[in-house]
């Protein structure tokens, strides 16, 4: 078989994809050491495919790339007699099935890499969200304290520190005419776990009565430290007491905080 009949077989694809047996491989690597024409068409061959591989390779991984690769290296074998140049063209079409499959891969993986992205993206836009929510809480909540702040209805009443913490202080803004009671507690400590604070209306005369009013609750949380109370009526002092949380129902005296008379 002349050289140009040979190589137009379709054999030298067969050898180059390694589907030839063995005692045919040996045969057809013994003819390209002889032959430096059918060895320079197997050289262009393995070239051929193996850029062709390629060209997708780096939109694939590593790994994914080098076992393509390795299924398209140069094999060893025999000659295997075949009459028409349609067989190569057969063998070709299936290393562009091959590349197409490699590039569908790689939409494959695009398409993944996009989903992830789109993913990120949303948990940022739902973090943002919640950022602004906050911000803008903590917003109102800072203009809602200026206001009780300087409304000129309200009578301030000073809260000095007792023997359980001497250096405590507060204030109470007090509308006498709405009977509405802010306290601003940015002068007492942090509450220890398990306590909280509980501000109490007192009537001094003829007997000291004190009447709850409320807890601050969600000390740490309140940024302004200016909390909202029930209202009160008669009022003649004002005083805080560290209690046990869910309050009592008389104040401790012991861990008496702060009192100021209105």
């Amino acid at each position: 078989m002349e050289n140009k009949e040979y190589i137009e077989s379709g054999i030298l694809e067969l050898y180059v994809y390694g589907l030839l047996s063995e005692a045919e491989n040996d045969e057809v690597t013994a003819m390209s050491q002889k032959n430096p024409e059918i060895k320079a068409e197997i050289i262009s061959i393995e070239k051929a495919i193996i850029n062709l591989s390629s060209s997708f390779s780096p939109f694939i991984s590593h790994a994914q790339f080098e076992k393509i690769k390795a299924q398209l290296e140069l094999k060893h074998g025999k000659v295997v007699d075949f009459k028409s140049r349609s067989n190569r063209l057969n063998y070709l079409g299936w290393a562009a099935s091959l590349a197409l499959l490699v590039g569908i891969g790689f939409q494959y993986n695009k398409l993944t890499q996009s989903n992830e992205q789109l993913k990120v993206k949303e948990n940022e836009k739902l973090n943002l969200e919640k950022t602004l929510v906050t911000v803008e809480s903590k917003s109102k909540a800072t203009e809602s304290a200026l206001n009780v702040i300087r409304d000129e209805n309200n009578t301030v009443i000073s809260l000095g520190g007792q023997a359980a913490a001497p250096t405590a202080k507060a204030k109470i803004y007090w509308n006498k005419q709405t009977q509405v009671v802010y306290v601003d507690a940015s002068g007492l400590p942090e509450p220890p776990e398990g306590k909280v604070y509980q501000i109490w209306s007192l009537k001094l005369l003829p007997q000291l009565t004190p009447t709850s009013i409320g807890l601050l609750s969600d000390f740490q949380a309140n940024q302004s430290k200016v909390f909202a109370v029930d209202k009160t009526t008669g009022a003649e002092a004002f005083g805080i007491t560290l209690e046990p949380a869910g309050g009592s129902k008389s104040p401790t005296m012991e861990q008496l905080y702060t009192l100021g008379k209105v």
